[in-house]
């Protein structure tokens, strides 16, 4: 999937001469985390977080009398405290890749541009929405794990095996195993009924399949011989 698909395009922005106090009043009003900050040309040139927008807001100027303060953030413009080098990302970009460019910037929204101009914005609730939902998670449904070898083969091989007892895999992502370079974790979503099963059946094929968390994966490794 990708971005353009689940992109917000209803979007509340702010111009760079605008005060604090304003840009307070349109998170407020509209309930979100992120401003836009927009040129007089329609440009992005900076994004005003809620988070950003609360540490200016409450400064030492605190000690200040409310007459005294509301002065004080009436003077100060959003271009002061916006962040202007902004990570942005395009359309086509895919969910996956937007959640690294995330989690590597330690940011939690990127606006969306097409052809140079501000079409979206994206944040990491979106994100995180898109991926449960990519590995099938709901109440309904069960997860289970096998450890399997790093092989050709070895995803189909699981597949087969409840393929042919008719149980359904709603979703399946396949892990690497730090500690374990030649191993793989595959974790399969299945329907609540059929979770005990699929158990039985992976176990009597001589895989070993995780259903909680454990310690020690020794007894639950693949040989790696075989």
């Amino acid at each position: 999937m990708y971005v353009g698909s689940i992109m917000h395009t209803n979007l509340i922005t702010v111009s760079p001469k605008a005060t604090l106090v304003e840009a307070k009043e349109l998170i407020d009003k509209w309930a979100i985390d992120h401003l836009l900050v927009l040129s007089a040309k329609g440009k992005l040139v900076g994004i005003l977080s809620d988070r950003d927008l609360k540490q200016n807001w409450a400064s030492p100027a605190n000690t200040l009398s409310t007459h005294e303060l509301g002065y004080l953030l009436e003077k100060i413009l959003v271009e002061m405290i916006m962040i202007k080098t902004v990570v942005t990302i395009t359309t086509e970009t895919t969910i996956e890749r937007a959640a690294f460019i995330m989690q590597s910037n330690n940011i939690s929204a990127l606006p969306v541009l097409e052809n140079d101009d501000l079409v979206g914005i994206i944040t990491s609730t979106d994100v995180m929405e898109v991926l449960l939902q990519a590995i099938g998670m709901s109440e309904e449904s069960v997860r289970i794990s096998v450890l399997v070898k790093d092989r050709i083969g070895a995803i189909a091989d699981v597949s087969a095996i409840l393929r042919d007892k008719a149980i359904n895999i709603q979703s399946m992502i396949t892990l690497p195993m730090p500690n374990y370079p030649e191993i793989n974790q595959l974790v399969l979503r299945l329907s609540g009924d059929d979770g005990p099963r699929a158990v039985a059946l992976l176990n009597k094929n001589h895989f070993k399949v995780l259903t909680r968390y454990v310690k020690d994966l020794t007894p639950y490794l693949p040989d790696l011989a075989g």
